[in-house]
């Protein structure tokens, strides 16, 4: 109930701040227009970072369970998984840690300050309108934990009014219901999306047949008005529910779980080319064992504003962020509550001038428990001709320490933030309008990476990693289909010992393959994963995964989709000991109105 009376009360605040009359025009929901590479609007051909956008019809064709499901078959990123839905899931971002990714709701971070990266498990794609995919570093722009690039999922949107109903169903007792609507006129947007999922599950534990079930309650409520030129909205994205799962000793417990984001922000004109952006933010991240009085709770409210001028070829965006976190937990007897404060100030420069493309940015962050820290990008573009260019960058980027690195199990409130210097050289070839090839190669040198050491049952700044890669991606745009294949071949590794780093594959292929036949579409996606190391030493197998979905027209507003999950029965673990998902089916029948 709590839940609900909250959803309301925010669609309630939004709905108020909407309809006023207005000419202001709005590119939300364009493919090729990006934000989170420059924290500007720009072209994903301008960019001088490598971006991947999963766009709304990727994420229907799909028929993704949660956001996880969405990014194992994306270029560079590993996915490790303690077993089924809602079970703790890890992103690998181009070799680097798991907490080393920085992932946004609507531009608002979403990673906790308690333990560990964000909560991939809990976000559905249902909810979703597109997700921006930026590798390399990127603290520059948004601060700690940005050292392996940026995942921001943008909500969904009204670019005209619409309503969207849909019931699912598949394997392991899953069953899931979506409703989702929006309005849109010239002054004003509003919607809401509620969704609802629930599965039986199965084991997540090799050695126990024991079933552990998962269900979800998603509501995302968002709202705009716009005064003139001017615009302010409201947007608000909540998930909340229960995790059944296996201890170390494979007994039943479960837990709850909830994870909140909330921005208002005001988009204003100041003078003929310059626009101001403030956002207050607020975030919080809770779980809590059912079986215990441990719990984990962190809770984030930030202001963010920036202000962007274009002046001839540059174009000029610096602004200040201030944030303040409360960390609290309590596990095995242990526990803390902590307040952290971050101030920042952040200076880029975007260049564009003919055949030339060129990107500066630095920031200075003032930590409340190290002190100052400066990270920085800088990054050039040359367009050779039409279909060549070529890009080069370098770039510094830090995670900050978190509260349970501080002050829980092996803590040291001493610690060091975890620092890295990268570089990235591109090249890029369009040989018409269909094609385009893409090559890649990155190092990452990784300092102070923080891991326990035995000899002081503590944290410690002890640890340098080495991570060197390339990519090589081909995508093909026909009449009828597209096909999307990448290729990457990395090495992260301990420095000192040589060692693979933990749960990251040194080659890995993904394809990705959609038909239109009609008004239906068939699509196949594949990944080819070498083989893994995990804790104690256990070599984890390459695999090969292949999954089949299809979105069937039954007629003017109503569609079937379906999909297949494993289709060759795969038997793989990307985390030692979580069994992962056999051979399965879905489908889901969705009415769309506009």
């Amino acid at each position: 109930m709590a839940t609900i009376r909250i959803t309301i009360a925010a669609a309630a605040l939004a709905a108020a701040i909407v309809y006023a009359p207005s000419a202001a025009g709005d590119i939300r929901g364009t493919d090729n227009i990006i934000v989170t590479a420059t924290r500007t609007e720009i072209s994903v051909s301008d960019a001088t970072v490598p971006v991947t956008v999963i766009s709304r019809e990727d994420i229907e064709l799909s028929l993704a369970n949660d956001l996880a499901e969405l990014l194992r078959f994306q270029a560079g990123l590993d996915i490790g998984r303690n077993g089924g839905p809602g079970q703790t899931t890890s992103l690998f971002l181009r070799g680097t840690e798991s907490n080393h990714t920085l992932v946004l709701v609507d531009g608002v971070r979403v990673n906790p300050g308690t333990i560990g990266g964000a909560a991939l498990q809990h976000i559905a794609p249902e909810s979703i309108e597109r997700i921006e995919i930026v590798k390399g570093a990127r603290s520059a722009l948004y601060g700690s934990d940005a050292i392996g690039g940026v995942v921001n999922i943008i909500t969904r949107r009204a670019d005209k009014s619409y309503a969207e109903v849909s019931l699912g169903g598949g394997s392991f007792a899953t069953r899931s219901g979506n409703v989702s609507a929006g309005a849109r006129n010239d002054n004003s947007d509003f919607g809401v999306t509620l969704n609802y999922a629930e599965t039986d599950g199965f084991s997540p534990r090799a050695g126990s047949d024991l079933d552990r079930g998962y269900d979800n309650f998603s509501a995302n409520v968002y709202g705009s008005r716009r005064f003139g030129d001017a615009e302010i909205s409201l947007r608000h994205w909540r998930a909340e529910g229960n995790v059944e799962y296996l201890d170390f000793f494979l007994s039943p417990v479960d837990q709850d779980f909830e994870n909140t984001a909330t921005a208002l922000q005001l988009d204003s004109p100041l003078g003929k080319s310059g626009k101001s952006q403030l956002i207050l933010s607020h975030m919080s991240d809770s779980i809590e064992q059912n079986q215990s009085t441990a719990f984990v709770e962190s809770e984030r409210l930030s202001l963010d504003w920036q202000y962007t001028q274009s002046v001839g070829s540059h174009t000029l965006t610096g602004g200040v962020y201030v944030m303040e976190e409360t960390a609290e937990a309590l596990s095995f007897g242990l526990g803390f509550d902590e307040n952290t404060r971050v101030k920042a100030v952040f200076l880029q420069d975007q260049i564009q001038s003919g055949q030339h493309r060129a990107f500066l940015a630095a920031r200075l962050t003032d930590h409340e428990t190290f002190g100052n820290e400066v990270t920085w990008n800088a990054e050039y573009a040359y367009d050779i001709n039409p279909e060549w260019a070529l890009s080069a960058g370098v770039g510094r980027a830090f995670r900050a320490p978190d509260a349970t690195d501080r002050f829980g199990f092996g803590g040291n409130p001493d610690l060091e933030p975890e620092t890295s210097e990268q570089l990235q050289l591109g090249l890029r070839y369009l040989p018409g309008e269909r094609h385009t090839i893409e090559f890649e190669l990155y190092a990452n040198d990784i300092d102070n990476l923080i891991e326990f050491d035995s000899a002081t049952s503590s944290l410690r700044n002890v640890d340098e990693a080495e991570i060197r890669g390339a990519e090589l991606a081909w995508e093909y745009t026909g009449d009828s289909f597209s096909l999307r294949t990448a290729l990457i071949s990395q090495r992260a590794e301990d420095k000192a010992t040589g060692d693979r780093l933990l749960r990251r594959a040194d080659e890995s292929l993904s394809v990705n393959y959609t038909q239109n036949l009609g008004r239906h579409r068939v699509g196949l996606s594949a990944l080819v994963s070498g083989d893994r190391e995990d804790f104690g030493g256990v070599e984890l197998d390459s695999y090969v995964l292949f999954n089949v979905s299809a979105e069937f027209a039954l007629g003017r507003n109503l569609t079937l989709n379906a999909r297949i999950e494993n289709l060759t029965d795969e038997d793989y673990q990307t985390a030692a000991n979580f069994n992962m998902q056999e051979r399965s089916g879905f489908v889901e029948l969705r009415f769309h109105g506009r």
